[in-house]
């Protein structure tokens, strides 16, 4: 392996630039390029000595770069794109539909196995994180209930999905969990609960001039995989609004596997919790991102190829550190 991993980043928005945060937090890996779909010269890095391309030209650097970083949308920008830079790089995204993570798979593993390369999918923390310990949890407790709650926080992924609807200029996603439900679930109850009794969702939508707000609306609490089996409240703002109250990024949410040990006739209610409280959901999400690069570089660099998502990664190979440091420092 050598020193230092050499990581660009494909796409620069919010999680673009929280993956050249965690990058220089990083010892064993140097950021060497971004490439943008946007005029290179119009966009601005946080380290300006880092070079931008065209997105058009990504192809010319693929013997110069170990793992590529995917920070487009769910909705629209990985579906085309990673299939395509799967066959050309090491790459690792955040893609986050979940009801479409099996075909995505699919759609990167091919390219990814005959190009010689690893394509790691759907890492995050939902996916990602929070998929791992659902792993745990039903490993661990086969007899129980798992339960999912985010937020409350700003969804990048449901906010991208908004901003996409014609006739919206802006657009903000919060998710937020039923304090009533998660309470329930906590106490070992082991409930049956719908989709609707879990989480409601609030967007904070700009419209663009003369667009039709009704059918802004309709198209948003509609949307399949998205909205359409949640309780959406649309509300209507002005750009100032939206510019003074939404523009933080916080999120979170737990994950919880309720469940009981022993024989029949002596059982024990088991509880298992895992927990985040985010300042900021796309420097976090790149932070995982970025550590997960780690682990597909060391992967293909030991032979292995094709799609894999976070279910498939041992975790001392999302540590910069050896295995012998981290069975003496943390096991």
């Amino acid at each position: 392996m050598t020193s230092v991993i050499k990581v660009a980043i494909a796409g620069y928005g919010n999680l673009g630039r929280g993956a050249q945060a965690a990058i220089a937090q990083s010892p064993d890996m140097e950021l060497v390029c971004v490439f943008s779909r946007r005029d290179p010269a119009s966009v601005t890095l946080i380290d300006q000595s880092v070079p931008v391309y065209a997105m058009d030209d990504i192809e010319t650097y693929k013997d110069d770069i170990d793992v590529l970083i995917l920070c487009g949308g769910s909705k629209s920008d990985l579906p085309e794109q990673g299939p395509i830079l799967a066959g050309l790089f090491n790459i690792v995204d955040s893609f986050d539909t979940h009801a479409k993570i099996p075909e995505y798979f699919a759609a990167l593993d091919a390219p990814a196995k005959k190009a010689g390369k690893i394509a790691m999918l759907s890492v995050g923390w939902d996916p990602g994180l929070f998929s791992i310990n659902r792993l745990y949890g039903e490993a661990i407790l086969p007899v129980g209930e798992t339960y999912t709650f985010w937020g409350k926080g700003l969804s990048q992924g449901h906010s991208d999905a908004v901003r996409r609807v014609h006739g919206v200029k802006s657009g903000v996603q919060y998710t937020i969990p039923s304090e009533t439900a998660i309470t329930r679930v906590r106490s070992g109850e082991q409930p049956t609960l719908s989709t609707r009794e879990k989480h409601n969702r609030e967007c904070y939508i700009v419209l663009e001039d003369n667009a039709d707000a009704d059918a802004v609306r309709n198209e948003i609490v509609t949307m399949p995989d998205y909205f359409a089996d949640y309780d959406t409240t649309v509300h209507f703002i002005d750009q100032q609004t939206f510019d003074r109250d939404h523009q933080k990024m916080p999120h979170g949410g737990f994950v919880i596997r309720s469940g009981v040990s022993g024989t029949d006739h002596q059982q024990n209610n088991q509880v298992i919790e895992f927990s985040l409280k985010l300042g900021s959901n796309p420097e976090f999400t790149a932070s995982v991102l970025v550590a997960y690069a780690r682990a597909a570089y060391k992967m293909n660099l030991a032979g292995e190829t094709g799609a894999k998502t976070v279910l498939d990664v041992a975790p001392t190979l999302l540590s910069p550190k050896s295995a012998a440091e981290l069975r003496k420092e943390l096991l």
